[in-house]
C-alpha cells in the first residue's frame, strides 16, 4: 500500500470558547490547500481511502481534498488519526485499510511523523521528520500493516512534498 500522509491545512490560531478541537482552517489555509490538492491531482496521485481525525481543521482539510478530487473517495473519520493518539495505536487502526493500493491520511503532528518515523524505523522517535501544515509524505508500506502483530517496521519513504511544493506543481 502507498500511504499518502498529509498534515491539515493552516488553521485558527484559536478557536472560539477556546476548543482545540473546533479549530476550523482559515479563508487563507482552505485556498492554499485546494491549490495544493491541485498539485496532487496533477501528479496523477489517486486514493482509494481518504482518512481524517474527528478534529475540525483535518475534517475540513479532507474535505477540500476530496472536493479537488471530484468528491471521490468521500473522507472517512478515523478517531486514531486525532491529535494525541499514539503511533502505534494509528498503525492498529490502518490494518483494515491495508489492502488498498492507495490510502490518504490527514491528521496532525506530531502523531503524524511520529507514525512515519515508526513504520520506517520502528520508533515514533528514530526518525526526525518535519511535516509542514498542508505537507505530505508518501510511504510504500508494502505488507506492513497486514501483519497482526510485532513492530511495524520497513516501510520505504518514496518522497516528501511542502505545500509550497505542491502548489506549484498545480
Amino acid at each position: 500500500m502507498i500511504l499518502y500522509i498529509l498534515r491539515h491545512g493552516i488553521a485558527e490560531d484559536e478557536a472560539p470558547k477556546g476548543d482545540d478541537r473546533a479549530r476550523r482552517l482559515t479563508s487563507r489555509g482552505r485556498a492554499r490547500m485546494r491549490a495544493a490538492a491541485a498539485g496532487m491531482r496533477r501528479l496523477g496521485l489517486r486514493f482509494d481511502a481518504l482518512l481524517t481525525s474527528p478534529l475540525v481543521r483535518a475534517v475540513e482539510t479532507a474535505a477540500v481534498v476530496a472536493e479537488v478530487y471530484g468528491g471521490k473517495p468521500a473522507p472517512q473519520e478515523l478517531p486514531a488519526l486525532a491529535a494525541g493518539t499514539p503511533p502505534p495505536e494509528t498503525a492498529r487502526a490502518l490494518r483494515p485499510f491495508a489492502r488498498q493500493e492507495h490510502v490518504m491520511i490527514v491528521g496532525h503532528e506530531p502523531g503524524l511523523s511520529g507514525l512515519a518515523s515508526l513504520l520506517l524505523a520502528g520508533s515514533p522517535t528514530a526518525v526526525s521528520i518535519e511535516l509542514k501544515k498542508g505537507g505530505l509524505i508518501a510511504l510504500d508500506t508494502g505488507q506492513l500493516l497486514r501483519a497482526s502483530g510485532g513492530a511495524a517496521t520497513g516501510a520505504t519513504l518514496l518522497w516528501q512534498a511542502t505545500p509550497r511544493q505542491l502548489r506549484r506543481m498545480r
